[in-house]
């Protein structure tokens, strides 16, 4: 008898342990499902993992996914320099205070409810807590207020035309201690505040009958036996990114074990293709020429039709994807030719004498001659793009401690223009080899890059903004 006992709380366990997460929203076929909140999910979209794993569990479903995070994001503050209001809802000024200021920003950027209208939201992630948290307990009761007023707002739209979005929360992860490897925070004040934070998530989420998930007890477990799943302890890095997708699938849509594994590096190339289109849509970069500030008069000759092309492309990459998830690679310079051809814009510049001369570019020896410097001062020729052709546009120098000079080229600026190829911006180090004062050797520190605006060193490396 105690034997078939043992047997049978031997089996019960197991049946405990193997069964699968229930889905706490279920999956449609052309789900919109759209992301919002903060730099959790904002960093997302460097990586890809997420949206692979859903678009692998449900390959016929032809899903829709945008991230819209961006870091700082609460469910009413949203604030950007290209919208004329930082709010993202109706009334949600009301719900701030030291926030609450004039920022002076000017633009036609649309708002928060128009996104995901333009995008007919069917599902909305929502991520939340993070930033916040940095008011401790004090500030408790005015995020609950404040969560509430999203979730009444959100579930009193219909984004899709046809019925309320289905809404689920996300709560913060927890704080990394990674003092063995950097001088940063141990992450015990911040994992009591994220902690209580977290918990009011769920209890507002509770309340509503909105899904949520708790990634703050799962994270916190896995940074006691783990070591590095973030890059300052509070941000996941690539590990960290690759552990927490399927974790937030499970928990979320319920654990679909039924993927070809076959297809999953060409899906996850085709999403962050995508991405990398609908990232300089959503966060286009000198957006102030775009929709801000300086869009009239420099704007509304060619920026609304470099929009249009940059969605139309990123569309393409969508039906791509869907292509992957059966194996299928497209042919995406032939797709593109699919998309408008963008108008001639005619520059504004003209040639003359502003009071310097005639304007002309000059090189080496010549550029030095033109310049006088003060008794005791020379200058002179380091390195100039006749000798390196990638120094085109630099708009950064720091010589390091062994006399290098580091330089950020920005041959894109201002604006990557749709349908020409990536940019190719470079973090370059020139150096003096046989010390003749002049530069012989180049190194490609880093390409690939966007807008690199400038680089600090520091003791773990280079910092680039």
């Amino acid at each position: 008898m105690k034997r078939i006992l043992f047997l049978l709380l031997i089996t019960i366990l197991a049946i405990q342990c193997s069964a699968p997460e229930e889905a706490q929203i279920d999956i449609k076929k052309g789900d919109h499902i759209i992301l919002i909140g903060n730099n959790l999910c904002s960093r997302m979209m460097n990586y890809g993992y997420f949206e692979t794993e859903m678009q692998l569990r449900y390959p016929d479903s032809t899903l829709y996914i945008r991230n819209m995070c961006d870091g700082g994001d609460t469910p009413s503050f949203r604030p950007h320099s290209g919208r004329n209001d930082p709010w993202a809802f109706p009334g949600a000024q009301d719900l701030q205070t030291d926030l609450a200021q004039p920022s002076g920003s000017i633009g036609h950027l649309e708002t928060p409810d128009e996104w995901l209208t333009r995008h007919q939201a069917d599902v909305i992630l929502a991520f939340f807590g993070y930033s916040e948290s940095f008011t401790g307990p004090d500030g408790l009761a005015a995020f609950k207020t404040e969560l509430m007023a999203f979730i009444e707002h959100t579930q009193g739209q219909e984004y899709n035309g046809d019925s309320e979005p289905r809404l689920a929360l996300v709560t913060p992860i927890a704080f990394e201690d990674l003092t063995e490897f950097y001088d940063f925070p141990d992450g015990v004040q911040e994992n009591k505040n994220l902690e209580l934070y977290a918990n009011a998530i769920i209890e507002v989420a509770a309340e509503f009958n909105v899904p949520v998930v708790d990634a703050f007890q799962v994270t916190k477990k896995w940074f006691a036996s783990s070591d590095k799943l973030t890059s300052d302890g509070s941000q996941l890095n690539d590990a960290g990114y690759r552990k927490f997708a399927p974790f937030l699938v499970n928990s979320m849509f319920g654990d679909n074990a039924n993927v070809d594994e076959a297809n999953r590096s060409l899906v996850q190339d085709a999403v962050n293709e995508k991405n990398w289109f609908w990232h300089n849509d959503y966060k286009i970069p000198n957006g102030v020429h775009v929709f801000g500030r300086r869009y009239d008069p420099f704007g509304p000759d060619n920026y609304p039709y470099e929009l249009r092309k940059i969605r139309e492309m990123t569309d393409i990459r969508d039906r791509a994807i869907w292509q992957a998830n059966k194996g299928q690679k497209m042919n995406l310079a032939a797709a593109d030719k699919e998309t408008i051809s963008l108008p001639k814009v005619e520059s504004n510049y003209i040639p003359g004498d502003y009071g310097r001369g005639l304007d002309q570019y000059l090189y080496g020896d010549d550029a030095i001659n033109t310049i006088k410097t003060p008794k005791g001062y020379q200058i002179d020729l380091f390195a100039s793009e006749e000798q390196f052709p990638d120094l085109a546009n630099p708009v950064q120098i720091s010589f390091d401690n062994k006399g290098r000079l580091w330089v950020a080229v920005m041959p894109t600026y201002p604006h990557w223009k749709p349908g020409d190829p990536k940019p190719d911006d470079k973090i370059l180090i020139l150096e003096d080899t046989d010390g003749d004062g002049k530069a012989d050797k180049q190194t490609v520190f880093a390409d690939g890059l966007h807008i690199p605006v400038g680089l600090e060193f520091a003791p773990e490396g280079v910092y680039v903004s």
